[in-house]
């Protein structure tokens, strides 16, 4: 243990009391040397005691109430223009264990971290990974039983998480849900409404049928398994097959047909079994969905005989591969995308007919995201893979209705009376043709994202690469409808094969993401005690990692056996706990202004720092070092000495002048 350490601990003990009261009274946004691992051992007690005191009985009792609402912050605005300089927090509440240490966690961050980006919250399918939702019900494992037998009316992980954004809104926090174009390749939605998926008729390690209606043998094959076994809630089957899978909603709800064919929400057990048998029985006739791809050409499939894995009931699942792939072709065999367009010629050829929408795969998705958002009050979508962009030709002149998926949902949503939504996108400011086809820029501003997380966080900080990229996203934010994020890490990031990013320029990465405060950021859970790591460490410290749940030991570098193991990094910690307590000074002043730069990241002079101030005089000039150390004098900015220097941590600096 470091002195640093052994510091913090000993703090914490001496002046805990005066930490919380300075955050009970209002004096602070946050508990003052509270270590997050320190946070989630609160008892719900502690944690319900520590918000009577800060909110009030009244909010508290409000935001307990799952049958209620508590307003989001950003309710009255006109539009999702706010996120654009928001300062977000991504959390993996699989690394936490429950929606209620969201509450805890959020304890230790100051108020200029002001949105909570959600990562998947459905139930999981194949590999438990979070990005592969096998039904939209909330993910079971986030439930918390202590806060159940403490308040025993928050009996549902969905009564929980209503209670979670109620509390996140009274904290003064926005609230972020992913929205997920795909489902796992079996997932509940693909069984009850095949027609909203792509299907294939395998003969062997061969595609023996690509054609567009594969989908019709799929849905009889269930009929007849349904007549088989009969419904699961014990419906009689007096209705026709095409009743049973007919888009209109007046004869057959999606939930009852969800009933039917794999019983009560609640019955985990028999929901999976009977979803198991109904798989077993369609791939012994070789029918399976098209798995997910990604990056151009993005069609034109084949199987891979000799890549294949055999599942514990002797099933056979190949892999499937690009006939010509490109650099950023990739397959996800564990997922299926919506089918959102017809395909031209039958399918003969691999081509989508994007003049000829899949309606109801566009209604449905739609629709359900809207519940969700109703349900528990999100203020904004995380769009995964909003990257992909299928057109060849690229973004179109004439941007429709059926453009985007994501898109559409957004616009869903705000029609709907939620004006304030907003879209934060998952792109990575790719060269056109890379990530997506066409420029990734313009699709940016069709497909009306208001943020995107860029890809800060994939260079170190001391290459010109990285110079590079943030002057043209610092560009982008000026010139663009969008506004690119200055990404710390992300959760998909802490992994072991990119602990070179991190090993030098965390605390510049901080600084920046706080004080540049007209470009939003993005930082996640963990970062702000991760190691080192000049060698690697165990999985257990890497929360990608739990971005799915691989008991596979044949996957040695992705199999975890126990919970997330936070790093003890306190040396970083104390630095960045030192910049936002400084923030917490000036945040009133500077919190959103349009910045100036001193010395920008593309400096002609090649400079190994930035500085800048605010186009509206605050009276503060900020600094920080790339890679050296920041000097006593800064271009254009007058009047700066070491007598108004009111801030110097691990080369950053902070003067205040006058005038």
């Amino acid at each position: 243990m470091s002195i640093v350490s052994t510091d913090l601990k000993a703090d914490w003990q001496l002046n805990h009391a005066l930490y919380t009261d300075a955050y009970q009274s209002g004096r602070s946004s946050f508990i003052t040397s509270l270590l997050p691992p320190s946070a989630l051992s609160f008892s719900v007690y502690q944690t319900l005691d520590l918000l009577h005191k800060r909110l009030g009985n009244e909010t508290l009792r409000r935001a307990l109430d799952h049958t209620g609402t508590i307003p989001s912050p950003v309710s009255g605005h006109p539009d999702g223009e706010w996120i654009k300089r928001s300062n977000m927090v991504g959390i993996n509440v699989r690394t936490i264990g429950s929606f209620w240490q969201v509450i805890n966690y959020v304890l230790t961050l100051p108020a200029c971290h002001d949105s909570i980006h959600l990562l998947p919250i459905w139930e999981p399918g194949v590999v438990g990974s979070l990005y592969g939702m096998v039904s939209w019900q909330i993910n079971p494992e986030f439930f918390d039983v202590e806060l159940a037998r403490y308040v025993p009316v928050l009996d549902t992980v969905e009564k929980q998480l209503k209670v979670v954004v109620n509390l996140l809104h009274a904290m003064g926090r926005t609230v972020g849900m992913d929205v997920i174009p795909h489902t796992d390749r079996f997932s509940e939605m693909v069984l009850a409404c095949p027609s909203l998926f792509e299907w294939v008729r395998r003969d062997g390690d061969v595609i023996a049928d690509h054609s567009s209606m594969v989908y019709k043998y799929a849905e009889e094959a269930i009929w007849q398994h349904l007549k088989y076994t009969g419904a699961a809630d014990g419906t009689p089957l007096t209705f026709a097959k095409d009743v049973f899978f007919s888009t209109d909603l007046s004869l057959l709800t999606n939930d009852k047909r969800l009933s039917i064919l794999f019983g009560q929400p609640n019955d985990y057990g028999g929901r999976l079994q009977r979803r198991i048998n109904l798989i077993r029985h369609l791939t012994k006739q070789g029918l399976e969905t098209v798995p997910m791809t990604m990056g151009p050409p993005y069609r034109g499939l084949h199987i891979d005989p000799t890549d294949f894995v055999v599942d514990e009931y002797g099933q056979t699942w190949y892999q499937y591969a690009f006939d010509e792939p490109q650099a950023m072709s990739r397959v996800f065999g564990p997922l299926a995308r919506y089918r959102f367009y017809e395909s031209k010629d039958n399918n003969q050829n691999w081509e989508i007919d994007f003049d000829r929408p899949n309606y109801h795969a566009w209604a449905y998705l739609n629709q359900k995201v809207h519940e969700c958002q109703q349900a528990y009050n999100f203020d904004f979508m995380r769009g995964d893979m909003a990257h992909v962009q299928m057109r060849p030709g690229g973004v179109p002149d004439m941007v429709g209705h059926y453009y985007d998926p994501l898109r559409a949902i957004k616009r869903y949503v705000r029609s709907n009376g939620v004006a304030h939504f907003a879209f934060f996108a998952e792109t990575f400011l790719a060269p056109p043709d890379v990530m997506g086809y066409g420029d990734e820029l313009d699709h940016l501003e069709a497909i009306e994202a208001e943020s995107t997380l860029g890809d800060l966080q994939s260079v170190p900080v001391n290459s010109s690469e990285f110079r590079e990229r943030f002057a043209e996203y610092y560009t982008y934010l000026q010139t663009r409808r969008f506004a690119p994020s200055f990404t710390i890490i992300t959760a998909d990031k802490d992994d072991p094969r990119f602990d070179e990013f991190y090993r030098t320029g965390n605390l510049f990465r901080y600084f920046v993401s706080l004080f540049l405060t007209d470009m939003p950021s993005y930082v996640s859970l963990g970062f702000e005690l991760r190691n080192q790591h000049d060698e690697r460490g165990e999985n257990e410290e890497y929360s990608k990692l739990y971005v799915f749940q691989i008991g596979d030991d044949r996957q040695p570098d992705k199999v975890t056996h126990g919970p997330y193991v936070w790093g003890t990094n306190t040396e970083q910690f104390v630095s960045i706990l030192r910049m936002r307590l400084f923030s917490e000074k000036i945040w009133s002043v500077i919190a959103g202004k349009e910045t100036r730069w001193l010395v920008a990241p593309d400096d002609p002079k090649g400079a190994d720092y930035i500085a800048w101030t605010h186009v509206e005089p605050t009276g503060y000039v900020f600094a920080a070092s790339l890679s050296g150390v920041v000097p006593e004098s800064i271009p254009g900015a007058v009047g700066i000495n070491s007598d108004n220097l009111i801030f110097d941590e691990a080369g950053c600096r902070v003067w205040q002048v006058l005038g």
